[in-house]
């Protein structure tokens, strides 16, 4: 009976003994019944000081056998049932039913076969799940100096932590080195003997934690990198007898007997050098290729594919020349278009051959003081050097151009006295015909209506020299016959472009401002026709001022000027005055 029932019966007969005094001492009263209920709430719990209800685990139509409810926490005392511990029975751990007992620490129910090296949390490397789980000893070990890869990971412990003496260390004190645990895989390896080799005992070099068989040596961390056929080749060839340190790295330790034993080109005949990698790659002995332009003489276009005996006669390939006619010289001088002996060619057949044959070769004219551009490059070289001279040829235009120069009638160069120097001044390079002369480059640029005057109209009787270039000069019947206002009478100055333009001789635009601003001030807007102040025809030297102005009061005119020095009534004296045309 729980502590609940206990205070309920009491309350039940305290209530009863108020209500019914008289009946307290009888002897089969409530008071007995509460008697009764003291004594019972005092009974001794055979689980200690375990105060849960005992409905978790009792049922009330028997005591026996208890069962434990899905409602109980067993974490609740500090103690969660999980993994392997949820399907153990309570009694296996609770071996007494004073439940206050019962152990808490993993070494209570598991022995220690660490002998305590490792401390008591056996929970740093086992779990609940198992007391044997390799995933979380490998886990743990990943905290040591060893942490376990490879095949390491499915060995027992007791492979490498083997069994030692109570108080002896199997744990602590274990070597991390390879050879301590195999040392005797160290000893029974023939093929190389390490032993004997003296192999270095870190066998991380060469083995991985995979498995001892199938090492793999990397050789690039030598001094001799393994490429090519080196890299399939067996350790035995190289390292023969097992000496593996101390080996030459040199090619010709290896291939000796190869390097005597070529014959195209010989090798020892011809005194090549025992270099061998400056021709032969690691793929194969066979097919050797020198590079031919660490000589100075790179190998390109039909050179390629020339046997090196056709070059390097009787086996002599060093102090030969590089040039070309020191294989070519036969056909330097059999070449007859053009010939080349009689023409006295530079033997430097670069100049006009390439590599890839004899024959099409193309001088690049550019190099010389000539470059070849427009119609000049479609002519046959003959045209030109005539006779086969190709040296002193004249670069002038006219050396090649005097027919063309003579029979050109438009204009007659020759009657003209055509400058012969410098026929580019009107000719292109693309054909004689079609000549257009810059006349920006003489005093005389072309502008306006003159660019499309034909040469003729200025240079009559085709006389290009000495031509005047005043105006007038072309310009004075138009001078002469020009009535509003008339040049002549008046005087007007023959350089025309103070008004006229070269657009055309209609529309001049005569400039007052550099004499009289009759544009501005009070005389804008004021005037009308030249003659309401040049009243002379004849001269527009002539002025007056007072056909305009109030000076027909002479006296008036001359009271508004007393005192003013050098004062007369006249229009030159207003103008001494007046020049910009304010009062």
């Amino acid at each position: 009976m729980n502590s609940r029932n206990h205070k309920f019966l009491l309350l039940l007969a305290v209530a009863f003994m108020a209500v019914f005094p008289l009946l307290a001492g009888r002897s089969d009263g409530p008071l007995t019944v509460v008697t009764q209920a003291r004594a019972q709430s005092h009974v001794k719990n055979p689980h200690g000081d375990y105060k849960e209800d005992c409905s978790l685990c009792h049922r009330a139509d028997g005591w026996k056998p208890a069962k434990i409810s899905k409602k109980f926490d067993h974490e609740k005392f500090g103690v969660p049932l999980q993994g392997a511990h949820a399907s153990v029975a309570c009694t296996q751990c609770h071996t007494s039913l004073n439940f206050e007992m019962a152990p808490t620490a993993c070494v209570d129910c598991h022995a220690d076969v660490h002998n305590a090296e490792l401390g008591s949390d056996c929970a740093r490397c086992h779990g609940t799940r198992s007391f044997i789980d390799r995933n979380d000893q490998i886990r743990m070990h990943r905290l040591t100096r060893f942490p376990l890869a490879g095949a390491h990971q499915t060995l027992d412990c007791e492979m490498c932590h083997r069994l030692a003496a109570p108080g002896s260390l199997s744990y602590v004190n274990t070597a991390a080195d390879c050879a301590s645990c195999h040392m005797s895989d160290y000893n029974e390896t023939t093929s190389p003997n390490h032993a004997a080799a003296g192999y270095s005992q870190d066998c991380t070099g060469c083995h991985n934690e995979q498995s001892w068989d199938r090492a793999g040596f990397d050789h690039n961390q030598t001094a001799f990198p393994l490429t090519g056929m080196h890299a399939s080749t067996a350790c035995e060839n190289c390292h023969v007898g097992g000496v593996f340190t101390g080996l030459p790295t040199a090619c010709v330790s290896c291939h000796q007997s190869d390097y005597d034993g070529t014959v195209n080109p010989q090798h020892a005949g011809a005194g090549l050098p025992t270099t061998c990698e400056d021709c032969h790659g690691t793929r194969s002995w066979s097919g050797g290729d020198f590079n031919h332009a660490v000589t100075g003489f790179a190998i390109n276009g039909a050179h390629v594919g020339l046997p090196c005996s056709d070059c390097h006669l009787n086996n002599v390939f060093t102090g030969l020349s590089g040039t070309c006619v020191s294989c070519h010289q036969s056909d330097f001088n059999n070449t007859t278009d053009p010939g080349h002996v009689a023409t006295g060619f530079s033997t430097d057949c670069l100049q006009c051959h390439t590599t890839a044959r004899w024959t099409g070769a193309t001088f690049n004219h550019a190099t010389t003081a000539f470059p070849l551009l427009g119609a000049h490059l479609a002519v046959a070289c003959n045209d030109c050097h005539a006779g086969g001279v190709y040296a002193g040829t004249p670069e002038a235009c006219i050396a090649c151009h005097q027919a063309d120069y003579d029979g050109t009638t438009n204009p007659n160069h020759a009657a003209a006295g055509y400058p012969t120097t410098d026929c580019l001044q009107c000719h292109g390079m693309a054909s004689w015909a079609g000549a257009s002369f810059n006349h920006a480059t003489t005093a005389f640029p072309l502008t306006g209506a003159h660019l499309s005057a034909a040469c003729a109209d200025c240079h009559i009787n085709n006389t290009y020299a000495g031509t005047p270039t005043a105006c007038v000069g072309c310009h004075q019947s138009e001078y002469n016959g020009t009535t509003n206002p008339n040049h002549a009478a008046a005087g007007f100055t023959t350089d025309c472009q103070p008004c006229h333009t070269t657009t055309r001789w209609d529309g001049a635009t005569f400039n007052h401002a550099q004499w009289f601003p009759i544009y501005s001030g009070t005389h804008a807007g004021q005037w009308r026709t030249c003659d309401e102040c040049h009243t002379s025809a004849a001269s527009y030297a002539v002025f007056t001022c007072l056909s305009c102005h109030p000076h027909s009061d002479k006296a008036k005119t001359d009271g508004d000027h007393r005192g003013r020095n050098g004062y007369s009534y006249d229009s030159n004296a207003c103008y001494d005055c007046h020049p910009d045309g304010r009062s």
